[in-house]
This record gives structure tokens, sequence and C-alpha cells, in this order.
């Protein structure tokens, strides 16, 4: 259902049309309008949404808000289905539980920094438990809501027919404070989303002030004054400060924000963590599933067993944590408690495993998307926020100040009316009792007005006593004080400014509460995985199956496989190396050599530890360290020179590294060397490239260049029309080229020094022709 105060954009640009299309187009517009601006954004000036500014101003009219002097007296609760029905059959034709929804969350302490309702009963829990149902809950208005209400019959704001137009309701709350920053606001439009953080009162209306006093306030002195967000839930915020002022200039951004917590020593030297804040959006009960997840994983669909990353998280977590209990109360709103393996586990190991792997370290989004005061949803900066508020604001004083003055200049009017009277009331009397008609006899013989003529008629006779005279002019001499003060504010902007910033600061002086978010810049929590530094071999197999056996000098031979697979090749290297596979598309992936299984089986498929797309084959593998240098090229006679630390991605889904052209294919890498370190490898000082048409070209390593970025590189042999190149090694002493013989039987060679020197030349030249007796597929580094 469409809003009445809803459409004031335009529906429609083009000239009107019958078609479907057009009546679709028009139709959605409205419906994306309604939603947008009568439903899922608030407004700049009270930071409220229509269904939460009409709740609050049903429940003001029912007579739940605080009254007596100085709003101190709380007035008596009602049922919420009361309110709910009054709010619906009034203003909101919506459904029933769409507005208690509204209402239970404006109660919410732990949803709004600053609750505006005062909810008696079951109001629902951070853990997602729900509010009771709306007959059981009692409501009425809280303190804090007399700085949307108390002026609302001042004519500072306009009133709108409602959806019937039985009765009138605000446009806007006349807000004495930027409540669309102090309790935020969450919500998802047709194409808009909005994100607003809460903030502390105090920071705001300091803000306020500076801004009010001086306009052109720097941007370094804002975010001074509101560091940062202040969620309900406490937390801490561990971003940056540059983010945060970044987030606030642009309007959009996000924040990372972890809980806080205690360390309490127990008896015998025991200790326990406990987590007394939370992040906005995480509680206690996503806590516990989170940990239970970790701590006793599921199968994932489509897997037969746990899968290498959850067994190594759930030893990871088992091996710090004995376990966790949920002792929150009334008392204690969040209170979770970790139990240490043993009093020996570090404490700060045990906090990081819990920041890296649950909510307890969490992002929270920044986007602020409101209502403009042009009635435009806009994404606007903080400085943008306050300034349009602080014009609202300056716009309601004025038409409050105004609409006193005229009742003040009103009052004087009937004052000075009696005044006359009292001082001829003999001759008043005369007149009404022998006139026909003593209104117009009034109004001649003193000069009266209509208004002051009908005033001294409907006058009392004890009002008419010698101590009212003297009453009269003790209230006309305050009335006209009170004339020249409100026609100084409403004539000169310096007061109007000044009076601004005194109700600003006697409202923060009544509200202000301290903040409950730290900020602390911290780096975010990541958990390294401890993996003991020892020799292993890397067995990988022709079809991909990959395994991982300890210590180094084992026979190749003794290397059992499936029926139909052989051995594809052995890297010595270490538990904290990286095994790199190399995709059909050119894309690399990494594993890292702990994460592999052991000797005994035949391992596991190199498939199920990473993701490749759709129609690639994993082709060549390398398993070493970080620093090791790899000699990379493709079927097109291309090459390059590149690091295992180049190539290592944390995304399962690789990274594309070496550029093919149409039909090409990587070819097997060749350890060329070790950027840094004393290695027993031998850096090399050459290459070798051998075509699958025979042809050898040696040239020194140096003509190459080291890409980390990855690419296509130069080009390295120049092949003859219908040739690839079968490979390409880097060496010091000798090669050995494999290859097909004559009847399909698998043939090698190795060339020493002497033989290669022969096929010396420039990079990119076409080689020597090589009397080999087999076509090469391979070659490969000699020792």
């Amino acid at each position: 259902m469409t809003d009445e105060t809803t459409p004031e954009l335009p529906l429609a640009t083009a000239e009107p049309d019958d078609s479907l299309a057009a009546y679709a187009q028009r139709a959605y517009l409205e419906y994306a309008l309604s939603v947008v601006k009568g439903r899922a954004l608030p407004d700049v000036c009270d930071g409220q949404k229509p269904v939460q500014r009409r709740i609050l101003y049903s429940m003001d009219r029912m007579g739940l808000s605080y009254g007596g002097p100085n709003n101190n007296t709380p007035a008596r609760p009602v049922k919420s289905a009361r309110v709910v029905g009054d709010v619906l059959g009034r203003f909101h034709p919506h459904g029933d539980q769409a507005a208690y929804d509204a209402l239970v969350r404006m109660a919410q302490d732990f949803a709004q920094r600053y609750p505006l309702i005062d909810g008696q009963g079951n109001f629902g829990s951070r853990d997602g438990d729900g509010a009771a149902a709306m007959r059981y809950t009692e409501a009425r208005l809280a303190k804090i809501s007399t700085l949307l209400l108390d002026e609302i019959d001042m004519g500072t704001v306009d009133f709108v027919p409602n959806y019937d137009g039985s009765t009138t309701e605000p446009r806007q709350l006349p807000a004495r404070l930027p409540f669309n920053l102090l309790n935020g606001a969450s919500g998802i439009a047709v194409g808009l989303a909005t994100e607003v953080p809460s903030h502390n009162l105090r920071e705001v209306a300091d803000a306020c002030v500076a801004l009010v006093k001086n306009p052109k306030l720097g941007d370094d002195e804002l975010f001074a004054l509101i560091p940062g967000p202040d969620y309900p839930g406490g937390g801490q915020i561990i971003s940056p400060a540059g983010d945060i002022a970044d987030a606030y200039r642009t309007g959009r951004g996000s924040l990372k924000v972890r809980a806080r917590w205690k360390i309490e020593d127990l008896a015998r030297g025991q200790w326990q963590l406990v987590v007394t804040e939370l992040p906005p959006g995480t509680s206690s009960q996503k806590v516990l599933e989170e940990i239970e997840e970790l701590t006793n994983p599921k199968v994932k669909a489509g897997k037969k067993a746990l899968t290498q990353e959850q067994n190594q998280l759930k030893a990871s977590v088992l091996a710090v944590l004995d376990g966790v209990r949920d002792e929150s109360s009334k008392d204690a709103p969040v209170r979770l408690v970790f139990e240490p393996k043993s009093s020996r586990i570090e404490q700060q190991e045990l906090i990081t495993q819990l920041l890296a792997h649950t909510s307890l370290e969490t992002s929270a989004p920044i986007n602020l998307t409101v209502i403009g005061l042009d009635g435009r949803p806009v994404q606007k900066s903080l400085r943008q926020m306050l300034l349009e508020w602080i014009e609202f604001r300056q716009t309601t004083i004025t038409r409050r100040s105004q609409h006193r003055l005229d009742k003040v200049l009103d009052r004087i009017h009937i004052l000075e009316g009696r005044q006359l009277v009292l001082l001829n009331i003999d001759e008043v009397i005369r007149i009404i009792r022998h006139s026909d008609e003593p209104k117009s006899a009034l109004i001649e013989a003193f000069r009266l007005s209509d208004r002051q003529a009908e005033d001294i008629l409907e006058i009392r006779l004890r009002q008419l006593a010698r101590l009212e005279a003297i009453k009269i002019e003790q209230e006309l001499k305050e009335l006209r004080e009170e004339q020249g003060r409100l026609e100084d504010i409403l004539a000169n902007p310096s007061s109007l400014r000044r009076l601004m910033v005194k109700e600003i600061e006697a409202d923060a002086k009544v509200f202000a509460d301290e903040r409950r978010t730290l900020i602390q810049a911290e780096k975010k929590a990541v958990a390294e995985i401890k993996v003991v530094d020892e020799p292993v071999t890397v067995v990988v197999s022709s079809k991909g199956w990959v395994r991982a056996r300890t210590g180094h000098g084992h026979d190749a031979g003794a290397f059992a496989f499936k029926a139909g697979d052989g051995l594809y090749g052995t890297f010595e290297c270490r538990t904290v190396d990286t095994l790199i596979v190399i995709g059909s598309n050119g894309r690399v992936y990494s594993v890292p050599v702990a994460s592999l299984p052991g000797a005994r089986g035949d391992g596991q498929p190199v498939t199920t530890l990473i993701d490749l797309e759709s129609g690639t084959q994993p082709l060549h593998y390398f398993a070493g360290p970080a620093n090791a240098a790899l000699l990379l090229s493709s079927s097109g006679g291309y090459g390059f020179i590149a690091t295992v630390e180049s190539m290592i991605s944390r995304q399962k889904g690789g990274k594309t590294f070496i550029n093919l052209g149409e039909g090409e294919v990587p070819c097997a890498p060749s350890h060329a060397a070790f950027t840094t370190g004393s290695q027993p490898l031998a850096p090399a000082t050459h290459v070798c490239c051998a075509s699958t048409g025979g042809r050898i070209l040696t040239f020194e390593i140096g003509e190459l260049k080291q890409m980390d970025k990855g690419g296509r590189g130069l080009m390295l042999i120049d092949l003859e029309p219908k040739d690839t190149l079968a490979g390409a090694a880097a060496y010091t002493r000798s090669v050995k080229i494999e290859g097909i013989g004559r009847g399909g039987k698998e043939r090698d060679e190795t060339l020493e020094i002497r033989s290669l020197n022969n096929a010396k030349a420039g990079r990119g030249r076409k080689g020597k022709a090589a009397d080999l007796g087999f076509k090469p597929a391979r070659i490969t580094r000699v020792e």
C-alpha cells in the first residue's frame, strides 16, 4: 500500500502510454518510491522511519509520555496491543506484526543506543529470542522521547492528512538532537539500503555545537569530536582512525569491531577468559554455535569425509580450548566463559584463535543513506547529515518562536483590553446594562477590537477585583519582555544560534552518558596453524594424486600407485613449504605441504584441495620454499622467471599467472635458483629449450626477465611453423630430454655441457637441430 506522504518525486517522465510495459514501469516506480520513502529509509531530520514516527506520535496522543515538572513523571504503561491497534487504525494501515516489531526494537537497549520506549515484560534478548506476544507486554514512552515530542504542538512541523483523511499526522518530529546518528538505522529498500551506526549523545551534541558556531569546521576537528560509532553492546573498534574518517567523509565504509574481555584468575594458577561485550550483530548464541561447528564439524555436502581444513581447524582450536559456557544473566547481559586446555596455554594464543575463527571479531558496515531535507534519498557524509539537521533545527526554532510570539501578542492584546476595562469599570458596567448590543457599544466607546470586546463580555466578576489589576500589570510586563526576546531571535540569526547552542547543551547535560565502545586500533587477528619444520618428500602421481612422506632420500621406485597410474615426480622439501599446481589454463594454485595427506595409501586427488575451473586439468607441479625461483614457459615458445612466493594465493581458486595464446599449454616448470639464503642447489647459469621438432637452443639465464606478477614473458626460441616448445630447463651442467621414439617407446638422453654449448646462441634464435632419434616431450635439469 502506498503511503499518502510518499510521492514527492515525479512518478513518470514519458508521455502517457497504454502499453503493458509503460504501466508496469510506472507501477513499479510508484512501489519503489513507497518502499524507499514510506518504509525503509529514515529521515535526516528526526531519524525515524514512518512506522516509528507514527508509533511515537500515537503513544504521545494516548498520554503515555513523561509529564509533570521537568518531565520527570512517567506515565503508566498500557498493553502493547492497545498501542498497535491505535497506530494501525489511525496512521499505519499495514500488518500488526510489522508495527509491533518496530515497537519492540525501539524498546530494546541492545538494539538501540538510546531506547525511545520503556517496555514492561519480555521484549526479547540479544541471543535472538523474540518478544512475547503484544497482548502480554506493556509499553510507555521513555524519558528521552521528550526530545522528539515536546515541541510537536508548538507549530514546529507540518501536519499532513493520514491515510484516510480522518485526522492528521506530523510529517517529521521536531527532534531536538539528531536521532539519526544517536540510534542509527538499518533498512533495505528497492535499489537502496542504509546502515547508520549509533553514536554517543555527548559527542554528537558537541559536534553540533561546534558546527553551529563554525559551519566551516575542518574535518579533523569534526572527527576529533566524533571519533567513531558507539554501539549499544560496547565492543572495541580496531580500525585505524583513517578508515573511520574515510567512512564518515564518503558516507560508506566498513569497520572492524571485536569483543572485549577480561582474564579471571582462579585457584592453583588456573585462569579463564570471560567475554563481557560483543560486536554489533553478534550474540552469545551465535558464538556458541560457531565454537560447536569448529570443534565438532559436519561433513560438507558432496563430501565423504571432513576436509583437511576442517580437521586442522578442529585440532588448532581443541589444542587451546577445553570448554565454553554462557553465564549471561540479568546482572551480566553478556558473560561468555572460555576455559583453556591448560593453565600453561598462552593467553594471547587462545584469544587469537577465538577472534580469528568466530564472530568475536567481525566487520560492521557504514552506509549513511537517508531521506534528506529535499525529500530525496541520498548517501551523505557525516558533515552533511549534521548540517542538514542543524538547518532543520533552526527552522523548528524559528517556527516555534513565531508560534509563541503570535500567542504572546494575542495575550498582550487581550490583557490591554482588560486593563482598559479596569480603569473604566463603572462605564463598562453601565454600557452592558443599558445597551441592546453591548459588544458594538464597547468597541465604539473604548476603541476595542472585536477580540477584546468578546473577552470583556465573557470575563468573570471576580476578575474585576483590584488585585486582578496588579496581576495583569505583572503579566503584561513579563509578556512584553518575552516578546522582545522572541523578536530578537526572529530578527537576529546570532541570537537564534545562541539559543540553539544553549538548548543542545542543556539536553546533553540531562541525557548524556559515557561512551561504551572503545576505539583503539589493533591488527586484525590471524590464527596461524603451527607447523613443525621437518624434512618431507612430496610424491605426485601422473593422474594428480598427492601425498607427503616424512624424510628425504626415498627410492622413487618403491612408491606404489593405483592401477594405470604412475609417478609424475618427487620433491624433497620441508613441511613449511608450498606445493604449486599449474593448470592447463595458465592459472597457478597453491597448497601448503603441511596439509597434504600422509604416505599411507595412494594419497588424495589434488583436485579436492583446489578449485579448478570447468574444463581445466592440473598439468604440472612443484613443491619447495617460497624463495625458490622457477622458469615458467608455454608451448608457444615464451617464458619468464618467477618466485614461488609470488604464485601463492589464499584462494582455493588460485590466480591467473601464465598468459597463453590460442591452443597453447604451460610446460613443466624448472627450478632455477633460490632468491635468498644459502641452499644446496647451485643457481642455474643457462637455459636450454627443446622444441617438439627436435631443435635445441641454449642461452644465458640473465637474458630472461623475472616477472613476479606473471604474464606471457619473453620469446625463448623462434619456433618453426607447426612446431611447439616441448619445455625449457634452467641448468648448470647438464639436462635430460625425454620423449617418444619409434614404436611408442619412451626414450631419454642426457646432454652434457659440451653438447649444450654447441647449441648456444642468443635468446629468441631458431637453435640447432639435434640428432636425438625421438621427438622431445619434456626437458628437466640434472643435478
